[in-house]
Parts: C-alpha cells; structure tokens; sequence
C-alpha cells in the first residue's frame, strides 16, 4: 500500500489556538475525574468493592462511567470544534464538510 504524506494546503488553521485550549480543558476535567478513581483505589480501596447495581461493584460501575465520559467528552470536543471553525471566516464550507 502507498502511503503519501498529507497534502498541506499552506493555510494556517485560525481555530487551533481555540482547539488547543479547548483540548486542555477538557483533558483537565477527565484527568481530575480519572485521578478521583485513583484516589478511591488508594485511599479506600473497600469502597470499590460495595455492590451497586445487579451485584455489579463500584469499581466496575466507575470503570464504565470513565469510558462513557471519554466518548462524550469527545463528542462535545468535536461539536464546539466544528462550530469555531463554521465561524472562523477563512475556513470555507467545503473544508469544513470534508471531514463529516
């Protein structure tokens, strides 16, 4: 298979400082929210074992709500992206569309 590198149109992207700070804060809220499961593990580790739903244990319950924070945190990133770059004049429709 041929790899090619991607085709850089020379334009500098007028949204990536918004993306940059949007992408750090959201990084911040998941980490605090990843480094609050550590804690629990560290500091009471008996907690995680109470059952909480159907016999499923908290650990297990913190575990699933970690991944589905990640995928809805994704999806907000990729949502405020989008609207930045539609109200970014330089960026056409047509770039914006590409990707969707």
């Amino acid at each position: 298979m041929l790899h090619e590198p991607a085709n850089n149109s020379g334009q500098i992207d007028p949204a990536a400082p918004y993306k940059s700070r949007l992408g750090l804060a959201l990084f911040g809220l998941y980490a605090t929210f990843y480094a609050a499961f550590v804690a629990i593990n560290l500091l009471a580790p008996g907690l995680m074992e109470l059952p909480l739903f159907w016999g499923i244990n908290f650990a297990v319950v913190y575990g699933f709500v970690l991944i589905i924070a990640a995928l809805i945190l994704a999806v907000i990133y990729d949502a405020l992206c989008r609207a930045q770059e539609a109200k970014t004049p330089s960026t056409s429709a047509k770039d914006t569309q590409a990707w969707s």
